[in-house]
């Protein structure tokens, strides 16, 4: 499987892609509000960026954590086929849970204590466990790995053999994802709707994660991702782009003249109904498109986009502290929140990663874990 993603260098591209939008996502909810992160500067935003900002982060949300937790299922399969279940399950504890115990004794009571001058509220189990970050994503990986395991465990048969006479690329078969995703994002925000969350981890977007990270699986059985037609994946993005925008637009243009716009995060109402199934478009359409494009045009890496692409997962990991720090720094300076927001972009994406690359990848303990 090594020299297999060796090969598939369009999957790191893509992942790399997804883990810059997450450090924005993170800076947008700095300077809009509207959203769970630690430091929120916020300020006054007229129509126009208030719309950017929601349009923005909507959109992101609706496919980027998805296409991370697909790719990470890609490689699971493979993974345990090498290793057994034993070795597998020891490597994502690895390379997973110690990354997410880090952040929680460290990276979490380092910017809340230190960056941010929060007061210690005392321990807690929940307050512990709460803490995860946005290593919520590697508790959630990890806990999807075990239950993949534990079913290959169980059900204890050789992996069915990739060839072509197995599952092709349809659009029956993404229309069906769509409505089963829909579906069951809508009945879960019934209970827990967007803004919530259960020790960190918000289920509200489970739907999606755990159909992609199954969509991953499938995909390596049956090289799924090689055989979407380029013409076929061009259409697919375009579609969640432009179709994707445009009813995301309506969707909020309508909420608010219903005079109840946070329908639209849950309960049992027409307009989580609607926004449930246009999420699910757009995170499968995305998925096709981004994987589909990326395969054809995106499958090269030169040494800078190998050493940005190698220090992904530690940007993640790190950048909540580095764009703490910075937003705090310049917090003095005036600017309109969108400006700002752009501005940060431009300064914190090339620090995190040079930061990453440079100095947290060459500690002599982080650099076997990361």
């Amino acid at each position: 499987m090594e020299g297999e993603k060796a090969r598939l260098f369009y999957i790191d591209n893509l992942r790399l892609l997804m883990i810059i939008l997450v450090v924005t996502h993170h800076l947008s909810i700095t300077y809009s509000g509207g959203g769970s992160w630690y430091y929120i500067e916020g300020g006054h935003l007229d129509a126009l960026s208030t719309l950017w900002f929601i349009v923005f982060k909507s959109f992101n949300q609706a496919y980027f954590m998805g296409i991370l937790f697909m790719i990470a299922g890609y490689f699971v399969a493979g993974g345990y086929d090498r290793k057994g279940f034993g070795r597998f399950i020891g490597d994502r504890f690895k390379r997973l849970m110690i990354p997410t115990l880090i952040y929680i004794a460290a990276i979490t009571p380092f910017i809340e204590l230190v960056e941010l001058k929060n007061k210690w509220t005392g321990f807690s189990i929940a307050g512990f466990l709460s803490g995860t970050g946005v290593l919520w994503f590697a508790a959630a990986l990890f806990i999807f790995s075990l239950v993949y395991g534990l079913a290959r465990l169980i059900i204890s048969r050789p992996a069915t053999v990739t060839n072509e006479k197995q599952l092709k690329p349809s659009f029956a078969q993404a229309a069906l994802l769509i409505l089963i995703i829909a579906g069951c994002a809508f009945l879960i925000r019934i209970v827990q709707p967007i803004g919530t969350n259960i020790l960190n981890m918000q289920l509200c977007f489970f739907a999606s994660y755990i159909a992609l990270f199954t969509v991953g699986i499938i995909a390596y059985r049956n090289n799924l991702f090689a055989r979407i037609s380029y013409k076929a994946g061009k259409r697919w993005l375009i579609c969640g782009i432009v179709a994707g925008l445009a009813v995301l637009l309506v969707l909020v243009i309508a909420a608010v003249k219903s005079g109840n716009p946070s329908a639209l995060k849950g309960g049992f109402t027409w307009q989580s109904a609607g926004y449930s199934l246009w999420e699910s478009f757009v995170a499968v359409a995305m998925s096709i498109g981004l994987v589909t494009v990326f395969r054809e045009n995106f499958n090269h890496q030169s040494e800078f986009i190998k050493a940005m692409s190698d220090s992904s997962f530690t940007v993640y990991m790190f950048h909540p502290p580095i764009i703490v720090a910075v937003t705090l720094l310049l917090k003095p300076i005036a600017l309109l929140p969108i400006i700002k927001w752009l501005m940060l972009c431009l300064i914190c994406i090339p620090l995190c990663f040079a930061i990453a690359y440079f100095v947290l990848q060459r500690v002599p303990i982080l650099n076997r874990i990361l």
